[in-house]
């Protein structure tokens, strides 16, 4: 028999996530987000419960799939009092994909376990695409046994999931994997932009990237995108800056300088600061393309 799923957050992700277990024959009971449009349009589609509480999501649902912005967010919905996702959690499981802080997951177990419910963390290294057609690749981080028993769900969502450890470790993990991401796509962007102010061919330069040193994940992603400035949004530059941020207070925690992981972050807000920072983290080229953005002669 399978559980009755409750989703709170339907962004990018999470909206495709609850598509995804829809199509695979799971019961997406209830749906919730502050854009209660969105909600209703999505519980339309999918013959869910358009909640406009918390606690309606929690009365729905025996497993809830969690898909917010960052630790605020995290922290309200799994707030003490008020509405929360905590009253009449007593048996639940709540799988938590955002990225926050990992202290914030060790207080939402903490809190859940209170409550009588269980909380995995769900950290998602994936984007858009992957939500919907299953292909995600999971960090799992939590007790063993709340893994092994969410594992029906999670296989729906994922070709490829590791599991960590104890909570908390997930979010260490994905705040390393985002933190070397960003790095590589600033990097990247300021290669094909000194490229283009050398009058260089950025297609050919692309290539020989990719068949050296210069390789990465990202030139796949986000290489041709940088050069035909098509910036359609996977994953937002605003996310980017908040990641990095969650990667250099761990590194600060630890006693550890990374300029590298500073400069990028650094990128990041800037677009924040000029008002792009829902394009895609490929914008970060409009920073430095000649002709484009604030560093043009």
């Amino acid at each position: 028999m399978t559980p009755k799923i409750g989703f709170v957050g339907l962004g990018r992700m999470g909206a495709n996530m609850a598509r995804r277990l829809k199509d695979c024959g799971l019961t997406v009971s209830a749906v919730y987000d502050l854009h209660t449009a969105a909600a209703d349009a999505l519980a339309a589609e999918l013959g869910a419960l358009a909640c406009h509480s918390l606690t309606e999501v929690t009365a729905a649902s025996e497993v809830i799939i969690t898909v917010v912005t960052d630790d605020q967010a995290m922290r309200a919905i799994f707030a003490a009092t008020g509405d929360t996702l905590l009253k009449g959690a007593e048996g639940r499981t709540f799988i938590n994909c955002a990225t926050v802080s990992p202290a914030v997951h060790l207080e939402v177990e903490a809190a859940a376990e209170k409550a009588g419910a269980h909380a995995l963390e769900g950290c998602m290294a994936s984007s858009i695409t992957q939500a919907r057609d299953g292909s995600l690749y999971l960090m799992l981080g939590g007790k063993p046994q709340v893994f092994e028993s969410m594992r029906p769900v999670l296989e729906k969502l994922s070709t490829n999931m590791r599991y960590v450890g104890a909570s908390g470790e997930a979010a260490k993990v994905k705040a390393l994997v985002n933190m070397v991401m960003n790095s590589n796509t600033a990097a990247l962007a300021e290669g094909l932009g000194l490229a283009s102010s050398l009058g260089l061919d950025l297609g050919m330069i692309r290539e020989v990237f990719s068949q050296t040193g210069a390789a990465s994940r990202v030139l796949v992603t986000d290489g041709e995108d940088m050069q035909n400035r098509d910036h359609s949004c996977y994953f937002s530059a605003s996310h980017a800056a908040k990641d990095s941020g969650i990667a250099l207070a761990l590194a600060h925690a630890a006693g550890l300088h990374l300029p590298v992981a500073v400069a990028t972050k650094a990128q990041y807000d800037q677009m924040v600061a000029l008002g792009l920072g829902e394009l895609d983290k490929s914008g970060v080229a409009e920073l430095t393309f000649p002709g484009r953005g604030p560093a043009s002669p």
